[in-house]
């Protein structure tokens, strides 16, 4: 099994899933867009801002 095959099961594992959705809190996206916010260029906002909508929305189902 090469090194793909195996990211690519440890990101489709159901179990790994659940804890990735764990830690997709409001406060832990909120945290890490601010934290990118700080070191991207100002234009990024706006695509920084979407990004951690669609985690939270990921986080929620």
């Amino acid at each position: 099994m090469g090194l793909f095959d195996k990211a690519k099961e440890f990101v489709t594992d159901p179990d790994n899933i659940e804890k990735a959705k764990e830690q997709l809190n409001d406060g832990n996206v909120d945290a890490a867009t601010d934290k990118l916010k700080e070191i991207a260029p100002d234009k990024a906002d706006g695509l920084i801002d979407t990004l951690g909508e669609k985690a939270k929305d990921f986080g929620q189902s």
